[in-house]
C-alpha cells in the first residue's frame, strides 16, 4: 500500500500574499486545517490552522480590539506559513509514511512528483489505511497467538487454517521478546471453535480471541 494510493489528490492551495484570514475562511469551507502555500506553481510552504493562531496576538494582549483586529487583517500567509515542509513521492509505502510522521511529530506530508505538489495525506488517511489493510470493516474473527520466533511458524498456521477451511483475511506479527512472537489472524468465519484446539496442538498459546460484525 503506498501514499499515492491514500493521499487527497490535488489539495486545495493558497499563496503567500493571501491573508490569514482569507486562508481560515477557506479551511472553514472545505472543512479543513492546513493549506500548502504555492508561489509561480512551485511548492513554498505550508499553513496551518494552528500556525496562523500561534502568530495571531493573544487574548491576554493589552492591544484593543480594534488593534488586534486591524493586525490581523494585515497578516498573510507568509506570516505564518512553515517555509520547508516536509514532502514524499507517491511511492512511499504508507509504513514509512507513518514512521516519518511520527519521528517528525507531524500529522500530514506533501505529496511531490517531478517537482509538482500532487497531494496531501495525513494522520487521518493513514488511520483509513490501515483499517483497509487489516480489513476491519469485513466480519470475521480475530484471533492471536503466541508463537516461538522460528522459520515455518506462520507457514504451519496458514496451513492449519486451510485445512479447517477458513480464509485468512489479514496476518500480522508483533515480538513479545527474543524468544516469541504474537501472531495476529483476522479470519473470515464466525466459528473457530474447531479450529483453536488445532492450533493449541501445535503448540500455539491462544492469547485472545474476539469477533467483528464488520
Amino acid at each position: 500500500m503506498f501514499v499515492r494510493d491514500h493521499m487527497s489528490p490535488n489539495p486545495i492551495t493558497v499563496t503567500k500574499e493571501t491573508s490569514v484570514l482569507d486562508a481560515l475562511e477557506i479551511m472553514k469551507k472545505h472543512k479543513i486545517r492546513r493549506l500548502p502555500v504555492v508561489h509561480n506553481g512551485r511548492l513554498v510552504g505550508l499553513v496551518t490552522e494552528r500556525d496562523i493562531l500561534r502568530v495571531s496576538p493573544s487574548p491576554a494582549s493589552t492591544l484593543s480590539a480594534f488593534e488586534v483586529n486591524y493586525l490581523v487583517a494585515k497578516m498573510t500567509v507568509k506570516d505564518a506559513m512553515i517555509k520547508r515542509p516536509i514532502t514524499v513521492p507517491p511511492e512511499m509505502t504508507i509504513e514509512e509514511a507513518a514512521l516519518l510522521m511520527r519521528e517528525h511529530k507531524i500529522d500530514n506530508l506533501l505529496v511531490m512528483e517531478n517537482e509538482k505538489l500532487v497531494g496531501i495525506i495525513t494522520q487521518t488517511d493513514l488511520f483509513e489505511a490501515l483499517i483497509k489493510l487489516f480489513g476491519l470493516r469485513r466480519p470475521g474473527v480475530r484471533v492471536t497467538l503466541e508463537v516461538e520466533d522460528r522459520i515455518g511458524v506462520l507457514a504451519n498456521i496458514s496451513r492449519k487454517v486451510a485445512e479447517a477451511g477458513i480464509n485468512i483475511i489479514n496476518v500480522a506479527s508483533r515480538q513479545k521478546d527474543d524468544v516469541h512472537t504474537y501472531v495476529v489472524l483476522r479470519l473470515a468465519t464466525d466459528d473457530v471453535s474447531a479450529l483453536l484446539p488445532v492450533l493449541e496442538a501445535e503448540g500455539y498459546r491462544v492469547v485472545h480471541v474476539t469477533s467483528y460484525n464488520g
